[in-house]
């Protein structure tokens, strides 16, 4: 077993990000959204740049760059489900989740009418984040403009760090407590 106590060292450390540089900004983004996991994370970065290449997109700032990342993380480090869509917010918090051995206790099974009959789609994505938050991960809800439920998960200790990357890069993020 690989020892992963790095991602565990709760020291704050300090993240500059450069202003200017928006390539640079969306690979800070890529890094936060995949702890300890540089490897995916710079698959994830380039599927985004061919993906923006190839629909004729330049890479800047005025690019439409959130759907591109979104597809480049879908299923690994994020998600874009249906806001009527309980069991895909499920199954892609579970499968984001899984990635550090996490399991969501969501207070009951889809299954069961009468759960199924209490919860709905942000009311879950709420819960996530709550249990996430018990073992340090933070679950955030992305607005990607179309009225679905997205995120991505972060490790809690980058919570400041998220915020004021997300505000750089004009990307709205709340916590999945709050989703959009």
């Amino acid at each position: 077993m690989p020892d992963n106590s790095d991602y565990f060292d709760f020291e704050e450390e300090e993240r500059d990000f450069d202003e200017d540089d928006f390539e640079a900004r969306i690979w800070n983004l890529f890094v936060l959204i995949n702890p300890g996991d540089e490897e995916l994370a710079l698959q994830q970065f380039n599927r985004w740049r061919e993906a923006l290449l190839e629909s004729g997109e330049g890479i800047d700032e005025d690019a439409d760059w959130l759907p591109p990342m979104m597809a480049a993380i879908a299923w690994q480090s994020g998600f874009e489900v249906e806001r009527s869509d309980a069991d895909a917010l499920m199954s892609a918090v579970n499968e984001l989740s899984a990635r550090w051995n996490l399991q969501i206790d969501w207070g009951g099974d889809l299954d069961d009418e009468d759960f199924a009959a209490e919860v709905d789609a942000p009311m879950l994505m709420a819960t996530a984040h709550d249990r996430l938050r018990e073992h340090n991960y933070a679950l955030w809800s992305v607005d990607t403009g179309n009225g679905t439920l997205a995120g991505w998960m972060a490790l809690n200790r980058d919570d400041d760090a998220m915020l004021a990357l997300c505000s750089l890069l004009g990307v709205e993020v709340r916590p999945g407590s709050d989703p959009f």
